[in-house]
């Protein structure tokens, strides 16, 4: 299964091709122009992986990155920045971002870092329903008399 996707930037002229391109390699692909707008979005649906630009007017990448890890913990979040920010990116990572990005990126090495991310989040998840699985078989189970 593809990876669902919120692509996060203020650049509509970076953003809109890139989503058409990622999603005629039938990615499900959500776009959002600013880090408010990511946050409601994220408030309402469960994204895989968020490819958030770190330089954006009103919420920056990083405060962004802050707030969806506590929205959503589990969503993979690759960082994309400009060469002027890449101090931020690696600051992204610190905050819980699993990569980063300098843009303009080659598709096929977003697409790379995204299928990793997307990798990431589903082998987290089957960690998550294992301890629930071995959690729920070593409780104590009531005795029905």
């Amino acid at each position: 299964m593809k990876a669902r996707l919120l692509l996060v930037d203020d650049e509509e002229h970076f953003i809109q091709p890139l989503s058409e391109r990622l999603s005629m390699r039938n990615y499900d692909v959500t776009i959002v122009m600013s880090g408010e707008e990511a946050l409601e979005k994220l408030k309402h649906y469960n994204y895989d992986v968020a490819v958030l630009d770190v330089d954006m007017k009103g919420l920056n990448g990083i405060e962004t990155l802050k707030e969806i890890k506590v929205i959503k913990p589990l969503t993979e979040v690759i960082m994309l920045t400009g060469h002027g920010t890449v101090k931020s990116a690696v600051e992204g990572m610190k905050l819980g971002a699993i990569d980063y990005l300098l843009k303009p990126c080659e598709l096929d090495e977003l697409i790379a870092k995204i299928d990793k991310a997307h990798d990431e989040k589903c082998k987290i998840e089957e960690r998550i329903r294992e301890g629930k699985m071995k959690d729920a078989l070593s409780s104590p189970r009531s005795i029905i008399r």
